[in-house]
């Protein structure tokens, strides 16, 4: 208990002087600390959260957390099926740009999309449009700051997270789907977030019922796209789920 404390607060305070770091060399230089992610979206050092609050309301045109209150009401409820015939490549191969959603078909790999969306100070591999070498990332689950840099002792330190997972749509309605759909499920970025590795291990396919981001202010972003996720694509709910849908989305604003 007593190694899993230490490692955490040595990976907190590792991020923390990363953060610092990165933040001086920009200084250095001359470049304002505040930076923007591939959205265009500015996001000054010091206010790094915004990067990561509302967005939900935009990606599916709402106005209030609470307006997701009656869409989880209306998810159809229904069992849990068996994961029987269940696997990834069920899905496509992972992060294919061949998926007809918002970034697909623009050659770049999902994966990589995503780090362009959802960090700042992001450090592109010279030559290339796509390839994301580092950046800073404000782990929307944790509130903990990461810096990510590629390779292959440190690429899997940021994860991209289906926030419907996989397995959990398959069990949900997903076996049903064509092919394509699947696919465009599983690289939609209305339903992927960048996380930090450990904590995307953690959540593994848990839904609502199961797991909530341990940075309770993120929870009502998180819960409402859950809701929408599923409700866009057609998906259901055991009522345990939707009891903490509803439940949550009742302390939003």
């Amino acid at each position: 208990m007593l190694g899993r404390i230490q490692g955490r607060l040595n990976r907190r305070i590792v991020t923390f002087l990363s953060f610092a770091a990165v933040l001086m060399m920009s200084w250095t230089a001359g470049i304002s600390p505040a930076t923007a992610n591939a959205a265009g979206e500015q996001v000054p050092a010091h206010t790094i959260p915004a990067a990561w609050q509302l967005r939900v309301l935009k990606d599916f045109g709402l106005t209030s957390y609470r307006d997701a209150i009656p869409h989880a009401k209306a998810l159809p409820v229904k069992g849990r099926a068996p994961k029987t015939g269940y696997k990834r490549s069920l899905y496509g191969t992972a992060w294919t740009d061949n998926a007809d959603v918002l970034y697909g078909h623009n050659g770049c790999r999902t994966r990589e999309d995503i780090l362009q969306r959802d960090l700042v100070a992001v450090r592109m591999r010279e030559g290339s449009n796509c390839i994301v070498e580092s950046g800073l990332l404000l782990d929307p689950y944790t509130a903990e700051i990461v810096y990510f840099v590629r390779g292959p002792q440190t690429s899997a330190e940021v994860q991209i997270d289906h926030v419907v997972a996989l397995s959990d749509s398959w069990q949900k309605g997903a076996q049903q789907w064509e092919f394509q759909k699947r696919v465009n499920f599983a690289n939609d970025p209305r339903n992927l977030i960048a996380v930090s590795g450990y904590i995307n291990q953690q959540k593994g396919a848990s839904d609502t019922a199961t797991w909530l981001p341990p940075n309770k202010a993120y929870r009502c972003e998180y819960v409402t796209r859950q809701v929408e996720v599923k409700r866009v694509y057609g998906l259901w709910v055991t009522q345990a789920e939707q009891d903490a849908m509803v439940r949550e989305l009742s302390k939003c604003c």
